[in-house]
């Protein structure tokens, strides 16, 4: 089984990089199934704390174009649409935040004759109210296939302890959020394939694929209250993405780093 997986998709040109790029990934890479983290995909708001979010419509096209199923994260309830996004039956939010936020934090779906479910943790530096994304995994009632897993958080020392605590229970844990990509694939020593960040699929030239003043400010202690509403990075657009290669037993055999280009990053064992 061939997956692709593609990084925070960022605002709508980003989902128009994909609309656009999508199934010529999948032919080019011979993929069998793609997942996404979309819940940057609408900005919604003046602040980029709280103003993204995810469109139905967006959702939809997305589907449409040939991506499978949408992760999320701590902006999986901005906007004003977050509840019919999240009642999509291919979009997941985060497993570990309170019981009776909107959404799931799991899906199962076939790939041919094979289940691949998707899995969603986070931690406290991205949802304070998020409790163990290993104690929430763990509880999880899992059907036999490879199980991927979106870790949505700051620091790459929390994604690194979680990926080998599931080694070899997780087929994958690939790392979102902070949107700036980390260069090495690994394979850890069971078999699970980790990317501590997979990077944003959006545009650059600004911070985290927005207009880089308000950050500017708040770095100097200066007031951003005058400040208009926030808009997205004036940069040219990159694609995040890992593809990774499953065997029959649900361990990676391959994983790199992917572009429009073709590869352009490392893997290592």
């Amino acid at each position: 089984m061939k997956i692709l997986f593609i990084g925070d998709i960022v605002g709508q040109p980003g989902v128009d990089l994909l609309l656009e790029h999508v199934p010529m990934l999948r032919d080019r890479h011979r993929v069998d199934v793609v997942v996404a983290n979309a819940e940057n995909m609408n900005l919604s708001g003046p602040r980029p704390q709280d103003g993204f979010g995810m469109l139905p419509e967006q959702v939809e096209a997305l589907q449409g174009a040939g991506v499978d199923v949408l992760t999320s994260g701590n902006h999986s309830w901005d906007g004003p649409q977050y509840r019919e996004a999240l009642a999509h039956p291919r979009v997941i939010r985060p497993v570990n935040v309170p019981t009776g936020w909107a959404g799931r934090g799991s899906i199962s779906v076939p790939v041919g004759e094979r289940t691949l479910t998707v899995v969603n943790v986070t931690d406290d530096s991205a949802i304070p109210e998020a409790t163990s994304p290993y104690a929430a995994f763990a509880g999880l009632r899992l059907p036999p296939g490879p199980v991927l897993v979106d870790y949505h958080g700051d620091l790459v020392s929390r994604k690194f302890a979680f990926a080998f605590a599931v080694d070899g229970e997780a087929t994958a844990v690939l790392g979102t959020h902070t949107h700036e990509p980390t260069l090495w694939a690994h394979q850890l020593p069971k078999g699970t394939g980790f990317v501590a960040e997979v990077g944003m699929t959006g545009p650059l030239g600004g911070v985290l694929g927005t207009e880089p003043e308000i950050f500017a400010r708040q770095a100097k202690g200066l007031d951003t209250s005058d400040l208009p509403p926030v808009g997205l990075a004036p940069g040219p657009l990159t694609l995040g993405a890992v593809l990774l290669d499953v065997t029959p037993e649900d361990t990676v055999r391959e994983i790199r780093r992917v572009g429009l280009e073709g590869d352009h990053a490392m893997a290592i064992a």
